[in-house]
């Protein structure tokens, strides 16, 4: 007997996957779990080598903590250092970013002409080459003899420790540009400079959000040696003026604020490039 075709028309069509979905707030709490793992066995060591040892020169996890609350509210040591986190970590905050923003405005262009240009690559590229080895601690005298004690010279050095990441990330994207997508843009009537708008730049963007985020994260590495050339506010100067005090606490307090803030601006980055690149599998 013949099924009929309109009973076959409403029959319900079957899921076309019946894989369970994992719930999305336990995947969440998952990744948080295993990002936190390694530091709360790194957390638990130290409390097992440093607890019970008064002549330990690494504090214990408990007395640091303690000083980092003070440090961000006061109310428990009452000496120079408390309730100043803010403010240092605002002063750092403008460098960090003041001089990454620099760094960014100056880079970007330079790669895009030393990537496509080869007048510019062939002039400027073996010199920046011979100054990206020179460390940014080596340059720290010279900063402070042309730009003076204080916050010009920071931002100089923050600019340099970004910089380099940036160009060379930018350079290595723009040369990876595939040349069949400049004879593409040629057929559609894209020629000369317009296609650094159309081709090169979209094209060398995920290279370009790389350099950002490694320039980003130099820039946050040598805030404490940019902070080293007299100015009073910043996180790299209470570090310094710790070292000299011998408050071992209020160092790894430091470190650990430069740490957490660098995430926290890294992640900032990751997030700005997945919307800009959700097409680039890289980044999705």
């Amino acid at each position: 007997m013949s099924a009929n075709p309109a009973a076959v028309a409403a029959a319900p069509v079957p899921a076309a996957s019946s894989r369970p979905r994992v719930a999305v707030p336990w995947v969440r709490l998952r990744e948080a779990a295993l990002a936190l793992a390694i530091p709360a066995v790194l957390a638990l060591v130290w409390h097992f080598l440093t607890t019970g040892r008064p002549y330990s020169l690494i504090p214990p996890p408990a007395e640091v903590w303690t000083a980092l609350v003070d440090l961000a509210v006061g109310g428990i040591n009452d000496d120079a250092f408390s309730a100043t986190l803010l403010t240092h970590l605002g002063a750092s905050l403008s460098r960090v970013y003041g001089g990454f923003a620099l760094a960014v405005l100056c880079a970007l262009p330079l790669g895009l002409l030393i990537g496509r240009v080869p007048l510019m690559r062939q002039l400027l590229d073996p010199t920046f080459q011979i100054l990206r080895p020179v460390p940014v601690t080596a340059w720290l005298p010279l900063a402070m003899i042309l730009f003076g004690l204080g916050p010009r010279s920071a931002y100089f050095l923050v600019f340099l420790g970004a910089f380099y990441p940036i160009l060379v990330n930018t350079i290595f994207g723009v040369r990876s540009v595939e040349p069949r997508l400049f004879e593409a843009a040629s057929m559609l009537g894209c020629r000369g400079s317009a296609q650094f708008a159309r081709v090169v730049l979209p094209a060398a963007l995920p290279s370009i959000f790389t350099g950002l985020r490694l320039g980003l994260g130099f820039a946050w590495v040598v805030i404490v040696v940019g902070e080293m050339t007299g100015v009073q506010t910043g996180l790299g100067a209470i570090i310094m003026e710790a070292r000299q005090l011998s408050r071992t606490e209020i160092v790894i307090c430091g470190m650990i604020v430069i740490g957490v803030a660098g995430f926290l601006s890294d992640r900032i980055v990751m997030l700005i490039g997945r919307r800009l690149l959700a097409w680039s599998p890289s980044h999705g």
